[in-house]
């Protein structure tokens, strides 16, 4: 991912909250999220994106940068050890460094609506077995139950994950699901 930064940058300034969140809201606890500003959010991206594994995986439309997804070990991702919907709804321990999470997708304006989640989906599978993960985890959104606004469509939508071959663990509420898939 190194040598990436102004891809990953063009995805996530592309529409939505991507430009002020910098994929940071899974990786910092609540009072480092408030206090902290875009500009040390893009900090922390960076050095992430300069250690020696890749947080996440780009998709690109004709040498463009279209998509990203946050992907990797579920403990290196603090929020969700402290999350109501991965503790109540996971069927992993919280602390198992073999369980993977995907967790945001940005896909910037122009490119939505063209298979991109699922595509990205597809490179964080990959991703994670390459790297040694057991399972893979997400948390989406279930719209059949819901109408919800772009924004909150961070987390992915249900059947990009059940057609990706995931299967549902549980549903810590009505509209949102956990899914796994055993790698």
């Amino acid at each position: 991912m190194r040598g990436r930064w102004d891809d990953v940058q063009a995805v996530l300034c592309g529409g939505g909250d991507g430009r002020s969140c910098q994929c940071a809201w899974p990786v910092m606890s609540a009072s480092q999220w408030r206090t902290t500003g875009v500009s040390e959010r893009a900090d922390a991206l960076r050095d992430e994106l300069s250690g020696p594994l890749a947080p996440g995986v780009l998709a690109y439309v004709d040498e463009t940068p279209a998509g990203w997804v946050r992907v990797g070990p579920r403990t290196a991702q603090q929020r969700l050890s402290r999350s109501r919907i991965v503790r109540q709804g996971s069927g992993e321990p919280i602390d198992a460094p073999d369980v993977w999470a995907a967790t945001c997708f940005s896909i910037r304006k122009e490119y939505r609506h063209q298979g991109l989640s699922a595509a990205l989906l597809d490179a964080a599978v990959e991703h994670a077995r390459r790297h040694n993960a057991r399972v893979l985890e997400a948390y989406p959104v279930d719209t059949a139950l819901s109408s919800p606004s772009n924004n909150s469509l961070f987390v992915g939508v249900l059947t990009t994950f059940l057609r990706a071959g995931f299967q549902i663990v549980s549903r810590p509420t009505p509209s949102r699901a956990v899914v796994s898939l055993a790698l």
